[in-house]
């Protein structure tokens, strides 16, 4: 009896158990399926060797919800003074490869490790924003409002006009640059390797062309260091890099080097020992609070410094415009041109303390064609804030005004010394 009142029930309850177990699997796979269709992080991919044929399979960026953002492990950055790009706005992330981190050289720039890409999107505002994504490019902005941007460097697709991206990877010969131009759907963006020419409109200034640059030229700005002839990033420094950033969520505003230690991507004694060595926070050029001075050195050395220093491409014009620089006739200060050409526009010197009209600086960087303006690549149009910085600074220096009497250069030449000091403390 016992045993078999112990068979009847499992007998009955064997078919119960079975349907159970049925109905649970049933429940899993589907929850699985459902997994699967859900969008997957995106983790980004280094290719050792190739360039692909889209931006898309770096894995660096992704679209969703009509909204381009930095991928998982992705950082967004911004500088301090950005380089002028004919007024583009640019999304900039880095990465680093799982298990590395980045350190500092002498001069505060960031060493980053093999395997290691730089991203850099081209974006204009849109003066029609809130219209679909692909509208005709005939009403972009020219200004330094900050639209359709959202926290993380994020960008809301129907308020910008993307133009290209820009890659620097970091392969194990070196830095190497890729360029990606996108399609007027925004979807796309596709590998140009022998740069483009793409016309636009900005809204106040007018038609233009936007060049996108080839390899050899992104060498000519990214090889800092004449020498040695390789590629290097230029505004990952401690300097430019050092100031807040909104990366939304749960970190919100913070300190963009403090964030990258704190995520184990940066070397922390590092940057204590790139501050004492004489590393600085670059002002903000557009930063009325800030100096006079501070700001139009800031501005010179994101435009102007990656050639013209001691070591860059532009060595033999004798004119070094880098942040380190405190000489005043390294500077320009009553300093003829070496190799100017037509660049002089028929002036003596380089920079007049207290005349920008008779400044060579100025007239460069006021110049259209591509013989005589300054900077000689990156540029079709001319900036006009950062000009009328420049001539400020120019019109500003202390001392008797021009360089006409020898004498008094040397007493000038001490009182510039003394003002360049005081704006490296």
């Amino acid at each position: 009896m016992s045993g078999r009142s112990l068979q009847g029930p499992q007998s009955l309850q064997g078919p119960r158990a079975l349907a159970r177990l049925t109905a649970l699997s049933s429940v899993l796979a589907l929850a699985a399926f459902l997994a699967g269709c859900a969008p997957q992080e995106a983790q980004p991919v280094f290719h050792a060797e190739r360039n692909p044929a889209t931006l898309a399979e770096w894995r660096l960026l992704q679209i969703r919800a009509g909204v381009l953002g930095p991928t998982d492990g992705v950082i967004p950055y911004e500088l301090n003074t950005p380089l002028f790009s004919d007024y583009a706005h640019k999304l900039r992330t880095v990465w680093l490869p799982a298990g590395t981190r980045a350190g500092y050289g002498a001069d505060g720039a960031l060493q980053l490790p093999v395997g290691s890409i730089l991203s850099k999107t081209f974006y204009y505002p849109r003066r029609d924003a809130g219209n679909a994504a692909g509208a005709s490019q005939g009403a972009l902005r020219a200004t330094a409002e900050a639209i359709g941007v959202l926290a993380g460097g994020r960008l809301v697709l129907d308020q910008v006009q993307l133009i290209e991206t820009r890659l620097l990877v970091q392969r194990a010969q070196g830095w190497q640059a890729v360029s990606y131009v996108w399609d007027d759907s925004q979807r796309t963006a596709r590998l140009q390797r022998v740069g483009e020419i793409i016309p636009l409109e900005l809204a106040g200034i007018g038609k233009f062309d936007y060049v996108v640059p080839d390899i050899n030229q992104c060498a000519a700005c990214h090889a800092t260091d004449v020498k040695r002839a390789t590629l290097a990033p230029i505004g990952l420094n401690f300097r430019h890099l050092d100031r807040e950033h909104d990366y939304g969520g749960e970190v919100g505003q913070k300190n963009q080097l403090a964030h990258l230690e704190q995520l184990g991507l940066l070397d922390v004694a590092a940057r204590a020992e790139s501050a004492s060595s004489g590393g600085s926070r670059a002002a903000l050029w557009g930063d009325e609070s800030a100096s006079l001075e501070a700001r139009a050195r800031a501005y010179l050395d994101i435009n102007c410094g990656h050639c013209h220093n001691r070591q860059g491409p532009a060595d033999t014009s004798g004119l070094a415009l880098d942040a380190a620089e405190t000489a005043p006739i390294a500077l320009g200060v009553c300093k003829s041109p070496v190799a100017a050409g037509r660049g002089t526009g028929n002036k003596k010197f380089d920079l007049v303390p207290g005349r920008p009209d008779e400044s060579i600086m100025v007239y460069r960087l006021a110049a259209h064609d591509p013989g005589e303006m300054m900077p000689e690549l990156g540029r079709s149009l001319v900036h006009r804030e950062g000009l009328e910085l420049i001539r400020r600074w120019i019109a500003e220096w202390p001392g008797a005004p021009g360089c006409a009497q020898e004498a008094s250069n040397s007493a000038r030449q001490s009182a510039s010394s003394a003002r360049l000091s005081r704006s490296q403390g």
